[in-house]
């Protein structure tokens, strides 16, 4: 009678054990204390994961994390993304993860970028795409004009704001995210465009150049109102910043007579009208700007001498003459080139 009851307390414990065991290896949690983000590459290996997770100290014991891996198949089963491994989470919930290709997205502020190799540098260095890919894609005309746009005016389908993309998103998706983004910044927008008889890539392209102009967002209707004072009276925009734009150096502090005949369709003191497409991507206060069409009589402003970053603004000529004075010797006076 021993006999059995010696197995039957042999299994009991063993499988006291493996329960033990199993809890442990349920509960056994990662060693972050503070939030940490891993990225894991297309084709990322098993071996190339655990050096990821080790660099960044996920874990603190490589047996049960391999243990559990295996047991879930994760070394064949890779998710490339971006994942946000927390404090206190388990580590079955990070093989998990992996395995499920849960990513957490990541956050990118677009800002007031100027150009499109500029722009996709950018996402390039935030997201796992190819940033020449991207840009390829950008300049391509057929695909622009899926959207109605053309390589000069598709850096408009990216409005200044914080966005969560995943890190494996692809260009064309990307495209397509902005596309709808765009959609929902002019919803409210639209019809406002009918009683100024502009379009939204002409709005945009106008608001870039009060982008440029000022930081200084209570007078950037002052602003956008000379801008379409002149556009509609057919007076050259003869705006500095498409100056900077044409010859490639956003540093100018300082437009000379020579850089005025720069040989380019942005340059407004040589061409007409609008360029072909925004010299940045405007914020949402220059585009409303432009769109609240300020009736005023100004056609000139200039810097002040007080180099408050503000302007004096004038109606005639004469007016603007003698601000431009002030300001040209404020410049001397402080030996700016």
């Amino acid at each position: 009678m021993k006999r059995p009851t010696t197995i039957i307390l042999v299994i009991c414990l063993l499988v006291g054990i493996a329960l033990g065991f199993a809890f442990h290896l349920a509960n056994h949690r990662v060693p972050v204390t503070n939030a940490t983000r891993i990225y894991l590459p297309n084709n990322t290996n098993y071996q190339a994961l655990c050096d990821t997770l080790d660099s960044h100290h996920c874990l603190s014991s490589h047996a049960i994390f391999n243990t559990l891996a295996h047991l879930r198949g994760l070394p064949h089963h890779i998710k490339a993304g971006s994942y946000l491994i927390t404090p206190k989470m388990r580590t079955l919930s990070l093989v998990q993860k992996i395995y499920s290709g849960n990513q957490d997205p990541v956050r990118i502020t677009i800002n007031r970028h100027r150009t499109l190799d500029h722009l996709c540098q950018f996402l390039g260095s935030k997201l796992q795409l190819d940033a020449d890919s991207l840009l390829l894609l950008l300049t391509d005309s057929t695909f622009c004009a899926q959207y109605a746009l053309t390589p000069q005016t598709i850096i408009g389908l990216f409005p200044q704001n914080t966005y969560e993309f995943y890190w494996t998103v692809s260009p064309t998706a990307l495209v397509q995210r902005m596309h709808s983004e765009s959609e929902q910044f002019w919803a409210s927008r639209d019809n406002r465009l009918t009683d100024l008889g502009l379009s939204r890539q002409q709005v945009l392209t106008l608001a870039s150049i009060v982008e440029e102009e000022t930081n200084c967002n209570e007078e950037k209707p002052d602003i956008a109102s000379v801008y379409l004072n002149r556009y509609r009276i057919g007076m050259p925009l003869q705006a500095d910043p498409t100056v900077k734009y044409a010859v490639g150096d956003f540093s100018i502090r300082r437009i000379k007579g020579d850089m005025l005949k720069t040989d380019s369709p942005y340059n407004t003191y040589l061409n007409p009208g609008l360029p072909p497409g925004p010299i940045c991507i405007p914020s949402a206060s220059s585009v409303d700007a432009v769109l609240q069409n300020k009736p005023t009589h100004y056609l000139y402003f200039c810097a002040k001498e007080d180099f408050s970053g503000r302007h004096n603004f004038a109606s005639t000529p004469q007016e603007h003459i003698a601000n431009a004075r002030k300001f040209h010797k404020a410049l001397n006076d402080r030996n700016i080139h």
